[in-house]
């Protein structure tokens, strides 16, 4: 019987191979967590990219114009295109022409005093609607606030326009979508324009016809 009982004994005692076992226990939990952090990195630097992009085209479409001495200087509808192509190349791998939509809006004040917005223009192959209006919204009145989060509304003066910027991509993972936090990125930005701008009709000329970026 103690003959017997000896080889169960060393089995028990045996420690060979427990470093292997208990590595393959935690390898799950550890690539886990390497997979997400990853992911978040990723997402992350993605998600400043489109920031950054946002304000690039805010800005940028606060200073176009048509310079004229005598009155205030019109937008075009060559320049807002321009103004997406360049936006376009700006983003790079982001690549907001087809996986991307730029919605830029015209803010300004309605004849009762009131928010509205004159106008809008879109730009890339994603579909993604405008979360804050879209054009015409406060035309008459002044129930409509202004563009933006409740907590934070952007307003257009008496004085002046400002231009509203929102920005969508469809996130590009290095793993997998599982991993990140969200499938969409999307930012927004807005500047008052720099100049006096003539919101006169429509807010934008196009006596060149060129194509309307019309948001469908």
């Amino acid at each position: 019987m103690r003959m017997r009982h000896r080889p169960l004994r060393a089995l028990v005692a045996d420690r060979h191979g427990l470093a292997l076992i208990e590595f393959a226990l935690v390898l799950p939990v550890l690539l886990t967590l390497v997979f997400y952090g990853i992911e978040i990195a990723n997402f992350t630097l993605a998600r400043q990219r489109v920031s950054q992009l946002a304000l690039q085209v805010a800005d940028n479409a606060s200073r176009i114009g048509v310079q004229e001495v005598l009155r205030n200087r019109p937008i075009t509808e060559r320049q807002i295109n321009d103004l997406f192509t360049g936006g376009a190349l700006q983003g790079g791998s982001l690549d907001m022409r087809n996986k991307g939509r730029i919605i830029l809006s015209g803010l300004t004040v309605n004849s009762s005093g009131g928010q509205w917005i004159q106008w809008q223009r879109c730009f890339g192959g994603m579909a993604f609607a405008s979360n804050y209006g879209t054009e015409g919204t406060g035309a008459n009145g002044s129930a409509f606030k202004g563009m933006g989060p409740s907590t934070a509304k952007v307003t257009a003066s008496a004085t002046g326009p400002v231009v509203f910027a929102e920005l969508a991509v469809a996130y590009t993972p290095i793993i997998s979508t599982t991993w990140a936090p969200a499938t969409t990125i999307s930012e927004i930005a807005s500047f008052a324009v720099r100049d006096d701008r003539d919101t006169s009709g429509s807010g934008i000329r196009n006596d060149e016809n060129a194509p309307v970026s019309r948001c469908k």
